[in-house]
């Protein structure tokens, strides 16, 4: 059957000479595979473009859903969202393909869920969008608010006395645990800070140095790593690193 639907492209592989293997996490479906044909050559097809595949982008397509297939089709596609400077602003760029990284590792199975397509939709075009202060805040944003799709989260009851962060439970402690899955004062109060953010531009008020939000960083990929078997390694991490600027 024929559908029409948004898709965020989250991974391409060559497929033979001139194929790809696409991942899309749809609004209607989740996460689909599909196999485009004929899109890597000079000659153009009228439905599908080469560009339209890029990863990062949010896409309107018409695709073939057949339960029986592994990998579906897609009809048809066209741009829900031109960016105006994802693509060409360094930082923007690495930060997209950072929070992508994430997306591939958590999301594993179809797992149907409308707004986890509309967080990451928004993210993406609040990146876009963003300022230099927003845009250098949204890493900590995304991968601090994402863990809530995957069953797991940082609970919001950090208070002057329970101000350690246990990462083991997810949530603030008046009392260092006797593991060392945790986050101390100050770094921990910056987290409250974030958990307590509900729009974009409250990413604004947010102020941290280079050393703060990478020690921030590592704690949420060590969160994530309790949590999510097997995950592994992040390729775009060195990148982040250097670009998480005071």
């Amino acid at each position: 059957m024929l559908h029409q639907t948004k898709g965020i492209i989250i991974r391409t592989v060559k497929y033979g000479e001139t194929s790809l293997v696409v991942s899309a996490y749809t609004e209607l479906f989740g996460l689909q595979q599909y196999m485009v044909n004929g899109v890597r050559t000079s000659k153009k097809t009228a439905n599908v473009s080469a560009s339209h595949l890029q990863v990062g982008n949010i896409l309107e397509m018409v695709v073939y859903k057949n339960e029986k297939d592994t990998l579906q089709r897609i009809k048809e596609c066209k741009m829900a969202v031109h960016y105006d400077t994802l693509f060409m602003d360094v930082m923007k760029n690495t930060i997209m393909l950072f929070m992508i990284e994430i997306l591939q590792k958590c999301i594993k199975e179809p797992d149907h869920q409308p707004e986890l397509f509309y967080f990451i939709e928004d993210i993406l075009i609040g990146l876009d969008k963003g300022t230099v202060q927003r845009t250098a805040n949204m890493p900590l944003f995304f991968i601090i608010h994402l863990s809530h799709f995957f069953g797991f989260r940082l609970m919001d009851n950090y208070t002057n006395n329970s101000n350690i962060l246990d990462l083991h439970e997810g949530q603030f402690v008046e009392f260092p645990p006797m593991h060392q899955m945790v986050v101390m004062p100050p770094h921990s109060e910056c987290i409250a800070q974030f958990l307590r953010v509900m729009q974009l531009n409250e990413l604004e008020d947010i102020r941290m140095n280079r050393i703060q939000r990478n020690t921030i960083l590592d704690a949420c990929l060590q969160f994530y790593t309790f949590h999510i078997h097997p995950f592994g390694n992040m390729k775009t991490l060195p990148i982040i690193r250097t670009l998480l600027e005071d």
